[in-house]
């Protein structure tokens, strides 16, 4: 029995869960002939039919361009989609809303700065610092930029727990580096990295810091004021939000330094054949029609968060990662990847020397949603020496009794190989 069966389904701060599952949809599916278990939310969450129903609501009543027209579509259009900008800054505690840019989502954002600022700061001899747990989102754009550069990549190793090597960040960090890049919380192991730790050291060797903001922003508490971070990048997807559009924060001061990503329209303030000069931010940084709806949606999803509470969701999610670790480790043959101290509600596992892949086609027909694989963290597991794990990631909408279900689903993957 899970134990959702002890207190009636109901967690303090959030209420009824079952009356909180009611406002996903995708919840009442069943998979394989049984009810789904979606234990896939590192990868992408679930949307609350608030969310679906911003989608849907624009286009039926609003759909115009924004920033463009003066007739009445265009207008609430407009305002709209800059309210959706001041409430999804007002969240991560911006100074402005100037400084939070509308990007396709984590990973434009990171390749955003990578283009404007990166090309042109980072020169030949410089050292971009990242950690060896990054996504290849925070890995491949730094590559790039070091390539088209000659600045050097420089990657911080972790402890065996999966936890960042502080001393070893220490010693890395140094005159030469340039930008510290670093997850706030990884999608593999979810370890929590202490960021504001790392953005002070970095700012006292006055280098620059861009947060990975992507697996953070739906777990946890984001103030960017507060942590003094540069630039800190996240996606709407992964905060019951809809796909293709994200964010990136950055200081006013920099934004304002950093040229063009794209041209295009919206991005300019006055063009010629000769000459053109460009807007300010954040419509700098946003050439092109925006994905209005997307926006309208995100900021419903954050709505949704708040209503919730952060600090509620945090709790529950907490008790979901403790529960499924314990019975997790009860399991033979089952080896958790990734046990730091600090974790949001993700678990990577293997089940003996059964393949992840083998292992997941299995869980599948139990109509329960986990990820294999390497998680677009390539390098981090070749240097465990590990072909993929098993990723079971946990939201607030997940219940004991599901990972009940996933424990049960484990033994008989065990069963059916040894």
């Amino acid at each position: 029995m899970g134990k959702e069966d002890s207190v009636h389904t109901s967690t303090p701060g959030l209420g009824d869960i079952e009356a909180i599952r009611a406002d996903f949809p995708i919840l009442r599916r069943e998979v394989e002939g049984k009810p789904l278990i979606y234990f896939d939310n590192a990868a992408t969450t679930q949307k609350p039919q608030v969310v679906i129903d911003a989608l849907t609501e624009y286009y039926k009543h609003m759909n115009a361009n924004v920033h463009r027209g003066v007739h009445l579509l265009s207008r609430e259009a407009t305002t709209a989609f800059e309210k959706a900008r001041e409430n999804i800054a007002d969240f991560i505690n911006t100074r402005s809303a100037r400084e939070l840019i509308f990007t396709r989502g984590c990973t434009e954002a990171i390749n955003l700065v990578a283009a404007t600022w990166g090309r042109a700061n980072i020169k030949a001899g410089d050292e971009i610092l990242i950690s060896a747990l990054e996504h290849h989102s925070n890995i491949v754009p730094w590559q790039m930029l070091c390539e088209q550069s000659g600045a050097r990549l420089v990657v911080c190793p972790l402890h065996p727990d999966g936890s960042l090597n502080m001393q070893e960040f220490g010693r890395l960090l140094n005159v030469r580096t340039r930008l510290v890049a670093i997850s706030h919380v990884s999608n593999t192991l979810g370890t929590i990295n202490p960021v504001k730790e790392i953005i002070r050291m970095a700012h006292e060797t006055e280098a620059k810091v861009l947060i990975d903001g992507a697996q953070a922003l739906s777990h946890l508490a984001v103030d960017v004021q507060d942590l003094d971070c540069d630039f800190y990048t996240f996606s709407a997807h992964k905060i019951y939000g809809p796909m293709g559009i994200g964010g990136l924060y950055g200081k006013e001061k920099l934004l304002k330094q950093m040229p063009p990503y794209q041209g295009g329209g919206e991005m300019i303030e006055n063009v010629t054949f000769e000459h053109t000069s460009y807007n300010e931010p954040p419509f700098k940084f946003e050439a092109g029609t925006p994905n209005v709806a997307g926006a309208l949606a995100f900021s419903a999803a954050i709505d949704y968060v708040k209503h919730l509470g952060i600090a509620n969701i945090a709790k529950r999610e907490a008790e979901l990662l403790h529960y499924a670790t314990g019975a997790l480790k009860n399991i033979p043959g089952v080896v958790i990847i990734g046990t730091a101290a600090q974790k949001a509600s993700v678990i990577s596992f293997l089940i003996d020397d059964i393949h992840p892949y083998d292992a997941g086609t299995i869980i599948d027909h139990f109509g329960i949603a986990v990820r294999t694989g390497t998680h677009c963290t390539q390098p981090l597991l070749d240097s465990l020496a590990i072909p993929g794990t098993i990723r079971a990631s946990f939201a607030f909408y997940n219940t004991f009794t599901e990972i009940d279900h996933l424990i049960k689903a484990v033994n008989k993957v065990r069963e059916m190989f040894l």
